[in-house]
């Protein structure tokens, strides 16, 4: 996505993104949890959508957290259909829900969703989709990609020159202890 280093510097909502989030080391569970309920809402629509409805979706969605996302029934879902702030794909919306469940389930056997990360790493984009969609739902190759590189699982979020890769070279990323030659195979 090295196209989004030319495009997002200035930008009032790109910009923000891609100077202090996208491609940094995560490890926190509501910001894993959010980030991939972010990329499970961006499948079809453009990320500038998302950006604008975040604030809106991080509102709706309790900030993200998994316990109280997970106990979501029908009067919670009648009233995200109802919310013009938010993406409202009836699809999406239920795999927000039920992926919060399955991160309850993963927390409970691997300790949370970033061990779980960790501990499969490094994988090819290849064997993470296959992984991503053997435990979660509504996972692609779109969706599960941008999440690992949004938080630094898979390379190619920035350009070599951009400043920001300049300043992630400061921080352990997951994918830069393999080399992204590890990636190309």
């Amino acid at each position: 996505m090295s196209w989004y280093c030319d495009i997002a510097p200035g930008h009032p909502f790109h910009g923000p993104y891609h100077d202090q989030e996208y491609g940094f080391p995560l490890t926190d569970e509501r910001a894993l949890f959010e980030r991939l309920c972010l990329e499970i809402f961006q499948a079809g629509l453009s990320w500038l959508i998302v950006l604008k409805k975040r604030p809106a979706m991080v509102a709706a969605f309790d900030g993200f957290d998994v316990d109280k996302v997970a106990a979501y029934g029908e009067a919670e879902m009648t009233r995200l259909l109802a919310d013009p702030g938010i993406i409202r794909n009836r699809r999406k919306l239920d795999a927000i829900v039920e992926n919060a469940r399955r991160l309850q389930a993963l927390r409970a056997r691997e300790g949370g969703f970033a061990a779980w990360i960790e501990r499969h790493h490094p994988l090819t984009k290849e064997n993470w989709v296959k992984l991503f969609k053997a435990t979660f739902v509504f996972m692609g190759g779109e969706v599960v990609g941008e999440f690992l590189m949004s938080i630094g699982y898979l390379p190619g979020s920035h350009r070599e020159d951009c400043p920001v890769r300049l300043r992630l070279n400061a921080f352990e990323v997951p994918w830069a202890r393999v080399g992204a030659d590890f990636y190309l195979k």
